[in-house]
């Protein structure tokens, strides 16, 4: 109803006045869908994918601590023909591969043959452990963050890539490697094919 008194209306001016927003809430509703937004757009953005391996393609640079602190670069092999080996001291079959490792690093160290391994989803302790107990002389690193597993698209250990002179992936052995599939492999790095 009409107010007939000049304090019914001024309670009620009052009342309207204090119930109003400060005209910064008004914006800050306007930008705020804005900016929930460009937010999700941002955390949703394709990112590109990484450089996975494949074959006849150049093998995606590593550069990693081995299991004594030093840089193990794959970069720093340019040059050498190149045995990559995903492994895990609690993986059996790497340790049936190991032995045929240690025999190609020994018969092929003179052309120049380097065998690396990359240690997955693993600690340190556990890895050297292993290595001392298989007599495995040649590098090996931990992956933190299974990054570089990741760009080589490791599933599990074993798994070993077979990288030419010029840094090129000639092929990939998916599981345990046998004598027979070492032989052929390594003939397509070191040139005997």
């Amino acid at each position: 109803m009409i107010a007939t008194t000049g304090e019914t209306l001024g309670r009620a001016v009052a009342r309207g006045a204090a119930g109003r927003l400060p005209r910064w809430h008004y914006a800050a509703a306007a930008i705020a869908p804005f900016l929930v937004l460009a937010l999700w757009g941002v955390v949703l953005l394709p990112r590109p994918a990484p450089t996975l391996a494949r074959i006849g393609e150049p093998a995606p640079a590593f550069a990693l601590s081995d299991l004594d602190g030093n840089r193990l670069s794959l970069g720093d092999l340019r040059g050498r023909p190149v045995i990559v080996n995903f492994w895990a001291s609690d993986c059996a079959p790497c340790i049936d591969e190991f032995p045929l490792l240690t025999s190609a690093a020994a018969a092929h160290g003179s052309d120049g043959l380097a065998v690396v391994g990359v240690v997955v989803r693993d600690s340190s302790v556990a890895a050297r452990e292993f290595m001392a107990r298989v007599g495995a002389t040649w590098p090996s690193a931990m992956d933190p963050g299974d990054a570089v597993a990741m760009q080589y698209g490791i599933i599990g250990p074993p798994d070993s890539f077979f990288i030419d002179r010029d840094g090129v992936l000639v092929s990939r052995q998916i599981g345990p490697l046998s004598a027979a599939d070492l032989e052929r492999r390594l003939a397509g790095i070191l040139g005997e094919e």
